[in-house]
């Protein structure tokens, strides 16, 4: 079964836009009292969307979704949305079970979204026919393509892939699990159409992996604090600049990761750490996610300062 027209168009919209920019995943700004600052929000979001990523997916797993309510979600959604202003396609994350994540995605849809990230369901592992259930009903309730989410408890079989490529609305595949030979299977598996992208953690240190299994196109969580070590890691990337692209990995990236992995839930809460840094207007996370202490916070100052002057910018 083809894409419908509409998520033909969007699928189009991110192709084009996966091979000219890094996709962004913006962090949602906060008070300090915890509320959502919106002002704050759409101040951040115009200098994040002004360095031309390929397109923004506003609250996921880097924006907190699951720390938002829905009426906190229709505002975050709908502020990206009047942001983007149709420059670039706008995909919405949705998610717990099924039933909830329709709630978030009828929310999307009227906020004027593109498309719908769904991730993983709410705790439960699942076996493989759940799995693709979960998106048709997902699918069955909403007009918006969706791209589908496999990290943590879900991990689709080449056949369950398969599956979920005929429905009209599923335009790709999003990867957290950096089982390459399990993501072979799958982009062999797959029809031309279906989209993937590159969405471990801090991708860019697997960027050129992914890449041999046919999957260029990632996710930056450091864009969303530092777009100029983003981008210029990105168009090293696609130049093949191996000696700038290892410049970055030796000296940012990696020491990176190595201070992410130190505590549960930094993969989001340094990337906020850093954005403060630099005077973003994002605030603090929420709970269950906690803010790092001063001796983290001060090596990722460091690790921040040479980030930018490897690249030739400033703080």
């Amino acid at each position: 079964m083809s894409l419908n027209t509409a998520a033909q168009d969007v699928a189009r919209r991110l192709r084009d836009g996966m091979a000219r920019g890094v996709l962004s995943f913006p962090l949602t700004s906060f008070a300090d009292d915890g509320s959502l600052d919106l002002d704050a929000y759409r101040a951040y979001l115009a200098d994040q969307l002004a360095t031309a990523p390929g397109a923004v997916f506003p609250a996921c797993g880097t924006g907190e979704f699951t720390a938002l309510d829905e009426d906190e979600y229709r505002q975050v959604v709908t502020t990206a949305v009047e942001v983007a202003d149709g420059r670039m396609p706008v995909v919405a994350g949705i998610g717990y079970g099924w039933a909830q994540a329709l709630r978030f995605a009828r929310i999307a849809e009227e906020a004027g979204a593109d498309a719908a990230l769904v991730l993983p369901h709410y705790l439960l592992k699942a076996p493989q026919d759940g799995l693709v259930e979960q998106v048709r009903r997902i699918a069955a309730g909403t007009e918006l393509p969706l791209v589908v989410y496999q990290r943590d408890q879900v991990a689709f079989t080449a056949d369950s892939l398969r599956r979920i490529a005929e429905i009209p609305t599923v335009i790709g595949l999003k990867d957290g699990h950096s089982d390459l030979d399990r993501l072979q299977r799958l982009t062999l598996a797959a029809p031309d159409h279906l989209l993937f992208f590159n969405g471990a953690a801090t991708a860019e240190i697997q960027a050129r992996a992914y890449a041999t299994v046919g999957v260029p196109a990632y996710s930056s969580a450091v864009h969303a604090f530092a777009p100029e070590i983003a981008n210029a890691f990105f168009t090293a990337f696609q130049n093949g600049d191996h000696a700038t692209t290892e410049e970055l990995l030796r000296g940012f990236y990696v020491p990176l990761v190595e201070l992410r992995d130190r505590v549960p839930g930094y993969a989001v809460s340094l990337v906020k750490a850093a954005a403060r840094l630099r005077g973003r207007p994002v605030g603090p996370v929420r709970a269950p996610l906690t803010d790092p202490g001063p001796e983290d916070l001060a090596e990722l100052e460091k690790l921040l300062d040479t980030g930018l002057t490897l690249v030739g910018a400033g703080r």
